[in-house]
């Protein structure tokens, strides 16, 4: 029986692959599975994977023949673990030293749907200690009282899918796979799924993950067209929220995020291709249409005044189409 399966894809980390395979291997266990996922990748890393199949106890190694993103390739992971227990690691971070057996303790004592942790964000040499946004610890909370309140940092803002781990009843009820081909803020409608919808889950202190910051590889430092994949995910959000039994109460909650993360890439337009960024305005104008408009007049009322003037300058602009082309 395995308990834990491990999902980490890899694309184009030939740099940091080495690391996250050495901190795998301090954290092996004779019932644990690591599940490598090389999403088609191009330069060094099929040969470093093929390495670690042979020599990574627990590797099982699947290969895209066409590259499908961090969503595609988490979920090829998810349909191919047999553990009790899943979790994931991106393929260009690490772990500290036994911090697997610790985290399966925990969700062997707590019995709960899922448990989100601390991490540590490193960017070049610093390190920073980032925690989930939620006060009480160690204890079986209630995923869906977590959303709430709406002008408040809360679990659900706190997406990393790395940051925790998941019972297999989550994969049975189909709420642990993520939407096919998001390439970016692919965890969003994954992390608000799951407050929604699981029964149980509870935060730790537990820190083993460490988040590296500033690849220059990394989709959140790119300024293409794949970053705009965030509409389409915070249009999941609204859509399935709306849908809510509770969605009065939960729907100023989603606008809220959804206008915070589209101000802050206006915010930052200048790192995008022109075309790309001609995109992002037209784009986001008619997002902003599509969001019920009291919850979205209510929700501006409450930001900042520059967060809100970037929205409201947006929102005068004529609508465009919402699909986006490569």
């Amino acid at each position: 029986m395995v308990k834990l399966s491990v999902i980490v894809p890899f694309y184009n980390v030939q740099h940091y692959a080495p690391d996250t395979l050495k901190s795998l291997r301090a954290n092996t266990r004779e019932d644990f599975e690591f599940i490598l996922v090389d999403d088609c990748s191009r330069d060094e890393t099929p040969q470093i994977l093929a390495r670690a199949e042979r020599e990574l106890p627990g590797a099982v190694l699947v290969r895209h023949e066409q590259n499908g993103g961090l969503a595609t390739a988490r979920n090829t992971g998810i349909d191919r673990a047999r553990g009790e227990y899943l979790t994931f690691l991106d393929g260009d971070d690490w772990l500290a030293p036994g911090y697997y057996p610790q985290l399966v303790a925990a969700m062997d004592e707590l019995g709960c749907d899922f448990i989100r942790t601390d991490h540590v964000q490193c960017t070049g040499r610093a390190r920073a200690i980032h925690r989930v946004p939620q006060g009480r610890r160690g204890v079986v909370l209630d995923p869906r009282e977590a959303i709430l309140p709406a002008d408040r940092s809360t679990s659900v803002d706190y997406a990393y899918a790395w940051a925790g781990i998941y019972h297999r009843r989550l994969v049975d009820r189909g709420l642990l796979h993520f939407t096919h081909g998001l390439r970016t803020a692919e965890d969003r409608p994954w992390i608000w799924k799951l407050h929604r919808e699981a029964e149980s889950f509870a935060a730790l202190g537990l820190l083993g993950v460490y988040y590296r910051r500033g690849v220059a590889s990394s989709l959140t430092q790119i300024g293409d067209v794949r970053q705009l994949d965030f509409i389409r995910a915070f249009d999941q959000v609204i859509e399935e929220t709306a849908r809510d039994p509770e969605a009065d109460k939960l729907m100023p909650k989603a606008v809220r995020t959804y206008c915070a993360i589209m101000a802050h890439h206006l915010g930052s337009i200048e790192r995008f291709e022109p075309a790309v960024a001609r995109q992002l305005r037209s784009l986001s104008a008619a997002a902003l249409k599509r969001l019920p408009q009291d919850v979205l007049a209510q929700v501006m009322d409450s930001m900042d005044a520059q967060r809100a003037g970037r929205l409201r300058r947006l929102r005068r602009r004529p609508t465009a189409a919402r699909t986006v082309t490569v």
